[in-house]
């Protein structure tokens, strides 16, 4: 979940550019068809890491480059949805839980830890932390497709995070068990009249069969990712658990949204990076609005599910989105920055 420099560079540059030339689209306006809860919240933080920024999904949100926050991501349509009187989101493209007390160097300065934003009045507060720490993530992405040419029938990935019999990578999810913790306990003493929902992380590959041109893991590595998968999410629960607060499972509802899902259905876009679209391993703009959807009916005690009805409304409303994005035009200058950028990022986004 963290985003290489040049990457950022390059979307602020390119936004700046738009900027000049026509004016921002607006963004996605929530939905509240299906759920229409009272306005029981009044003041809304948002803390997190990239799953919760959502970086490249349209629009960007100009005054956070540095964190490639987007004007859709879930906790925008979340505090829509909830009609929330005051909202903060200060979540940031590649925090891990040290950030939520510490400050975070990004390509555009340096973003204050996510912590200052709470307040004893904050009445709401979701966070979506965990996948960066110990770079568990960074590691498994940037590691297992390069090894898919040497064995892609195989488990090489698997076999290289283990060392002596042990899964190195498991091994650091269990202890960043107790950092959520200690975030979540912390969240509570600093906003003790919050409601506080840890988010889990949605699905990236599918329960059975492989996608290889989307996401390039061999064969026997698609089990050992959503392996993976289980295991932080697994985390995120006990964590919840242990600290006293809510915790919501995006991991089961995604379900059929991975990234090797039809267009429309994935929630989590593959391996290219898509300018109109998401960052690559990274969500869509139809997941963010699932986890927004999915937050709204935790909170009013609804079964947390995602209708077809709902995921058709969310791909209808990324396909707007993406519109609005392309029309505003960039300069050729940009454009020509965005193909020698993305060349030489496709192989090694994640490092």
């Amino acid at each position: 979940m963290r985003i290489p420099r040049a990457v950022a560079a390059f979307t602020a540059l390119a936004t700046i550019g738009a900027l000049s030339v026509t004016a921002p689209a607006r963004a996605a306006a929530p939905d509240r068809s299906a759920v229409t809860p009272k306005a029981a919240y009044s003041k809304y933080v948002a803390l997190g890491d990239s799953y919760t920024s959502a970086p490249l999904v349209p629009l960007p949100e100009l005054l956070s480059l540095g964190c490639l926050r987007s004007t859709s991501n879930y906790p925008k349509l979340l505090a829509g949805l909830l009609r929330v009187q005051r909202f903060t989101d200060v979540s940031c493209g590649g925090a891990d839980t040290t950030n939520m007390t510490q400050p975070q160097k990004t390509p555009f300065g340096v973003a204050p830890p996510q912590f200052n934003a709470l307040t004893p009045d904050t009445d709401l507060v979701t966070v979506g932390i965990g996948g960066n720490d110990f770079g568990v993530f960074g590691r498994i992405i940037g590691t297992c497709p390069k090894l898919r040419a040497n064995d892609a029938g195989g488990a090489p990935c698997k076999q290289h995070f283990t060392v002596d019999g042990v899964d190195t990578l498991k091994a650091d999810i269990a202890k960043t068990q107790g950092r959520i913790t200690e975030v979540a306990k912390a969240i509570k003493a600093k906003a003790p009249q919050a409601t506080v929902v840890l988010i889990g992380y949605p699905k990236i590959a599918p329960e059975q069969g492989t996608c290889p041109a989307i996401l390039p893991f061999a064969d026997g590595d698609y089990r050992y990712l959503y392996s993976i998968e289980q295991e932080l999410n697994k985390a995120v629960e006990n964590a919840a658990t242990a600290a006293g607060v809510l915790y919501l499972d995006t991991f089961g509802p995604s379900t059929g949204h991975d990234a090797c899902a039809p267009n429309g259905q994935a929630w989590i876009q593959g391996k290219d990076i898509n300018l109109l679209r998401a960052y690559s391993y990274h969500p869509r703009f139809e997941g963010q609005a699932g986890v927004a959807a999915l937050t709204v009916k935790k909170l009013t005690g609804v079964p947390q599910t995602v209708t077809a009805a709902e995921q058709a409304r969310f791909a209808r409303q990324a396909r707007e989105l993406s519109n609005q994005a392309a029309k505003t035009r960039l300069p050729e200058a940009y454009r020509a920055q965005s193909r020698a950028h993305l060349d030489r990022l496709r192989t090694g986004a994640q490092r």
